[in-house]
Protein backbone atom coordinates (compact mmCIF):
# COMPACT_ATOMS: atom_id res chain seq x y z
CA UNK A 1 0.00 0.00 0.00
CA UNK A 2 1.50 3.43 -1.12
CA UNK A 3 1.48 6.02 1.36
CA UNK A 4 -0.90 8.68 -0.01
CA UNK A 5 -3.05 11.34 1.87
CA UNK A 6 -6.89 10.68 1.89
CA UNK A 7 -8.88 12.12 -0.85
CA UNK A 8 -5.77 12.22 -3.02
CA UNK A 9 -6.37 10.45 -6.73
CA UNK A 10 -3.85 9.06 -8.84
CA UNK A 11 -3.72 11.09 -11.92
CA UNK A 12 -3.78 9.82 -15.67
CA UNK A 13 -0.51 10.41 -17.49
CA UNK A 14 0.30 9.49 -21.28
CA UNK A 15 3.33 9.49 -23.56
CA UNK A 16 3.10 10.94 -27.16
CA UNK A 17 4.43 13.29 -29.98
CA UNK A 18 4.35 16.86 -29.88
CA UNK A 19 2.69 17.83 -33.62
CA UNK A 20 2.17 21.33 -33.45
CA UNK A 21 3.27 24.13 -31.16
CA UNK A 22 1.52 27.44 -33.16
CA UNK A 23 -0.42 28.59 -29.96
CA UNK A 24 0.58 30.35 -27.31
CA UNK A 25 1.52 27.72 -23.99
CA UNK A 26 -0.73 25.53 -25.98
CA UNK A 27 1.22 22.62 -27.76
CA UNK A 28 -0.97 19.51 -29.74
CA UNK A 29 0.28 16.08 -28.40
CA UNK A 30 -0.48 12.78 -30.39
CA UNK A 31 -0.58 9.93 -28.31
CA UNK A 32 -0.83 6.46 -30.36
CA UNK A 33 -1.78 3.30 -28.59
CA UNK A 34 -1.94 -0.40 -29.71
CA UNK A 35 -5.58 -2.24 -29.68
CA UNK A 36 -6.29 -5.25 -30.46
CA UNK A 37 -9.50 -5.42 -32.96
CA UNK A 38 -11.94 -7.24 -31.07
CA UNK A 39 -12.97 -9.51 -34.24
CA UNK A 40 -10.14 -9.95 -36.47
CA UNK A 41 -7.87 -10.00 -33.73
CA UNK A 42 -5.12 -7.33 -36.18
CA UNK A 43 -3.54 -4.90 -33.55
CA UNK A 44 -4.73 -1.31 -34.53
CA UNK A 45 -2.70 2.03 -33.62
CA UNK A 46 -5.18 4.36 -32.19
CA UNK A 47 -4.33 7.87 -32.24
CA UNK A 48 -5.84 10.59 -30.42
CA UNK A 49 -5.16 14.35 -29.75
CA UNK A 50 -4.50 16.53 -26.63
CA UNK A 51 -4.03 19.89 -26.33
CA UNK A 52 -1.22 20.41 -23.56
CA UNK A 53 -0.56 23.41 -21.53
CA UNK A 54 3.19 24.27 -22.02
CA UNK A 55 4.14 27.10 -19.67
CA UNK A 56 7.86 27.98 -20.57
CA UNK A 57 7.30 27.22 -24.26
CA UNK A 58 10.38 24.54 -24.49
CA UNK A 59 8.11 21.86 -26.54
CA UNK A 60 9.40 21.74 -30.41
CA UNK A 61 7.42 19.61 -32.53
CA UNK A 62 8.73 16.10 -32.69
CA UNK A 63 9.47 16.10 -29.19
CA UNK A 64 8.07 12.95 -27.00
CA UNK A 65 6.57 14.67 -23.78
CA UNK A 66 4.65 12.77 -21.17
CA UNK A 67 1.36 14.69 -20.24
CA UNK A 68 -0.92 14.64 -17.20
CA UNK A 69 -4.34 15.09 -16.52
CA UNK A 70 -5.07 18.36 -14.84
CA UNK A 71 -8.50 20.73 -14.30
CA UNK A 72 -9.47 22.53 -17.58
CA UNK A 73 -7.65 25.45 -18.46
CA UNK A 74 -9.56 26.53 -21.53
CA UNK A 75 -12.47 24.64 -23.76
CA UNK A 76 -10.33 21.84 -24.65
CA UNK A 77 -7.05 22.19 -22.79
CA UNK A 78 -7.21 19.56 -19.82
CA UNK A 79 -3.56 18.54 -20.14
CA UNK A 80 -0.43 19.66 -19.05
CA UNK A 81 3.34 19.30 -20.21
CA UNK A 82 4.99 17.53 -17.15
CA UNK A 83 8.26 16.82 -18.77
CA UNK A 84 10.00 16.58 -21.94
CA UNK A 85 10.68 12.76 -22.66
CA UNK A 86 12.94 12.87 -25.47
CA UNK A 87 14.19 15.44 -27.90
CA UNK A 88 12.98 15.49 -32.14
CA UNK A 89 15.23 13.91 -34.08
CA UNK A 90 16.69 17.53 -35.64
CA UNK A 91 17.57 18.56 -32.34
CA UNK A 92 19.10 15.71 -31.13
CA UNK A 93 21.70 16.29 -34.24
CA UNK A 94 22.36 19.48 -32.79
CA UNK A 95 23.21 18.80 -29.67
CA UNK A 96 25.87 16.09 -31.44
CA UNK A 97 27.45 18.66 -33.50
CA UNK A 98 27.42 21.45 -30.23
CA UNK A 99 29.36 18.20 -28.27
CA UNK A 100 31.38 16.87 -31.06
Amino acid sequence: MENKEIGQARKATKVGVVISNKAKKTVTVLVERPLRHPLYKKVIKMRKKFLAHDEYEKCKIGDTVKIIQTRPLSKRKRWRVMEIVGLSPSEREKEIEEKG
